[in-house]
């Protein structure tokens, strides 16, 4: 989790459980209706690092494995 150990995920849970992403101090996105009510509640039994793994899913923000690596000349 080499990014996100450097800059991680910040996140607040609204009282309408909408989840408010940022990164960095910048707004990344905001989650709301069934898709926010879900990941709050995942985020509320969540450690730092599951945290960051659900975050870095809802934004978009996660590597899939299949990536291409640049190929050298």
């Amino acid at each position: 989790m080499s990014g996100l150990d450097d800059d991680p995920f910040d996140w607040r849970i609204t009282k309408d459980d909408r989840v408010l992403v940022s990164r960095g101090g910048r707004a990344v996105v905001t989650v709301a209706g069934n898709r926010g009510r879900a990941l709050a509640a995942e985020l509320r039994g969540a450690d730092d690092d599951e945290a960051q793994l659900l975050l870095a899913r809802a934004t978009g923000n996660y590597k899939r494995g299949n990536e291409k690596r640049p190929t050298r000349p």
